[in-house]
Parts: structure tokens; C-alpha cells; sequence
């Protein structure tokens, strides 16, 4: 191990008991894992908080073997801490930020040397920790998974959310057409801000195929980034277009959806399930390979992060609460 001499107790958010917000408190956890390998170890400076972190703290999921069940926490940015001994590419001190499976709301965490990206100059570490889960995901939906090309027309759900607040910047930085959905109005004015083209506010009945069909003068959107599922699916299918993509990232409308199979056919469209958080290490390696290369360099020409809100990692509970109101235009972040 090279880098700096540990020794002393780390703080961590930790959840006390399944269930429940209330059962979340920062506690100290023992001392930080000592990298060996190709890993490192992170001095976490903020981490950024994700849907997945609530579903956790409920039980409903649990992360991969080998990441605690009691330490949420998939992204975070700080500075290098130490580096196991066959790493080379990185040195002790850097700032860098990146995705993990798990714990990464603590004050340390360690992960592989290939999933991390050094942090441009001009971020502070609350402003890096809103970027890799959001637009990693994001890029990953609609570069890979989706094969974006120059102006194309793209749907977005929950567009004022995480994920899709990032998916619009990168969509836009291809000049597309955006569509987005949400449930908030104020939300959609301000996304239009930021370059929104149409914004569908969705209620109860869910009939946005047939504006999203009036706004693309009947051809519908090539690729559609969901993130709610459930219902939302059927209407997908009725606004995709010929050879559309729908990159199906959520479940927050349900996970179960009645869909008209003719239309997969008659469209010749797919339907592309993705999850980022228990995909193998190669996988998420090469996810982010692709974030450094296509998108981190677009935040020095105009692509922003979408800081909503800061918490104190001792006000945790204050955080997560906030997050599950529904509230939050952007990320929600844990400075420690």
C-alpha cells in the first residue's frame, strides 16, 4: 500500500434496521480497508444520494455479495487516500470521483482503480459527487444501449430526476429533439430552461403517446430513456419510432405492464433492460470508460452538475427524507 498512514475509526452512514428512514444515523464503523491490488482507497468529501440508496434503507435492495447491507451508497468524489501496489495510473492526493456497488457514504471507500475519474478543475467535490451515477447511467442508456445519433428525437421520463436532468444535457450536447415527462409542472419549466424542446406534464391516465406522436409530426422518438416502467411501457410502444430504442432503466410506476406485442413488431423496436449497480466489475469498468471519454470532457464546454440541495453527512436523516419527498430538482448530496 502507498499513500498516506491510517489508523483511526471512519464514519459511515449506517442503517441501524431495515425498514425505515428513522433507523439511519452516522456511526463509527472501524477503520478503512487497506487497498492491495489494483484497488484504492477514496477519501470520500461528498457523496451523492440515489433512489437505490431508499430502496436499501427499506430492504427491498440489498447490495452484491462482498458490500455491507447497513452502508449505502453508490457514487462519491474526494481524493485518493492510498493505492494498492499494482496500480500505477494514479497517485495519492488526486481528486477523483466514481460509481460502486456499495458503502460509499462513508468517510473512506474502497474501490478498483479502472472505476474512477479524476475530477475537472473547476468542480468542487459536492458538484462532482451529483455526476458519476447520473450520467454514467445516463450515457450508458443512451450512447450504448440506445446508439444516440446527431439529432435525434428523444423521450425522457421523470426528466427533472437524477438520471434524467443528465440525459437531457447529454442528449442535447447531440443536438436532439427532447421530450421529457413529469408529474410537476415547475419541474418541466425549469427543465425547458436547461433545454427542454416539449414538456408533457403525465397524470393518472398516462396519454403522453399521443403528444409525444403530435410533437414529432407522427414519426415518434427514436430512443425513449424510462425510468418508471409499469404502465409507462405501453405508451412507450405507441410513440416509439421504426427501429426505436427503449432503454428501460427504472421501475418507479411498477414492475409488472400490459403491452401491445404487435406494435415490438410492427415497429421493429426494442425494449433494452439495463441495471448498473450488479453489473460485473469488466461491465461498469467499461461503463465508465465511456463516460471519461465521451462525456467528462463536456464539462468544460457546457454540461453542468445538477446540484440540488447539500446535507451534512450528520444530518443524514434530514437528506433522505428530503429525497423521498420527491421534492429535489437534480441530486441530493452528503458533504462529510
Amino acid at each position: 500500500m502507498r499513500g498516506i498512514s491510517l489508523g483511526k475509526m471512519m464514519k459511515a452512514v449506517y442503517i441501524n434496521e431495515l425498514g425505515s428512514i428513522d433507523n439511519l444515523s452516522l456511526v463509527e464503523v472501524g477503520e478503512p480497508r487497506r487497498p492491495v491490488g489494483d484497488k484504492v482507497l477514496v477519501r470520500v468529501r461528498a457523496a451523492g444520494l440515489n433512489r437505490a440508496d431508499l430502496l436499501q434503507v427499506r430492504g427491498a435492495y440489498p447490495p452484491p455479495p462482498g458490500y455491507s447491507p447497513n452502508i449505502p451508497g453508490l457514487e462519491f468524489a474526494g481524493e485518493i487516500a492510498a493505492i494498492g501496489e499494482e496500480v500505477t495510473d494514479w497517485k495519492p492526493g488526486t481528486r477523483v470521483f466514481g460509481i460502486t456497488a456499495g458503502e460509499a457514504q462513508a468517510e473512506y471507500v474502497l474501490t478498483t482503480s479502472q472505476m474512477i475519474a479524476e475530477i475537472p478543475e473547476h468542480l468542487s467535490f459536492t458538484e462532482a459527487a451529483c455526476i458519476p451515477e447520473a450520467f454514467i447511467t445516463a450515457s450508458d442508456a443512451l450512447l450504448t444501449l440506445g446508439g444516440l445519433g446527431t439529432h435525434s428525437r428523444v423521450l425522457i421520463h421523470a426528466v427533472g430526476s437524477g438520471v434524467g436532468l443528465a440525459a437531457m444535457q447529454i442528449a442535447k450536447a447531440w443536438d436532439a429533439f427532447i421530450i421529457g415527462t413529469s408529474r410537476t409542472e415547475s419541474k418541466l419549466e425549469r427543465c425547458a430552461s436547461l433545454g427542454l424542446d416539449r414538456g408533457i406534464v403525465v397524470s393518472g391516465d398516462l396519454d403522453f403517446g399521443t403528444q409525444v406522436l403530435e410533437a414529432t409530426h407522427g414519426k415518434g422518438v427514436d430512443v425513449i430513456v424510462d425510468l418508471a416502467g409499469g404502465p409507462y411501457v405501453a405508451e412507450d410502444l405507441k410513440c416509439v419510432g421504426v427501429l426505436g430504442r427503449i432503454i428501460l432503466v427504472g421501475l418507479t410506476a411498477g414492475r409488472k405492464a400490459e403491452i401491445d406485442l404487435g406494435l415490438i413488431l410492427q415497429k421493429r423496436a426494442r425494449i433494452i433492460g439495463t441495471v448498473l449497480r450488479s453489473r460485473p466489475a469488466e461491465e461498469k469498468i467499461a461503463a465508465t470508460r465511456v463516460f471519461a471519454g465521451q462525456i467528462l470532457p463536456l464539462f468544460s464546454t457546457g454540461l453542468k452538475p445538477n446540484l440540488d440541495r447539500a446535507f451534512p453527512a450528520a444530518e443524514v436523516w434530514d437528506a433522505y427524507n428530503y429525497l423521498a419527498s420527491n421534492e429535489s430538482f437534480g441530486k441530493v448530496v452528503l458533504e462529510f
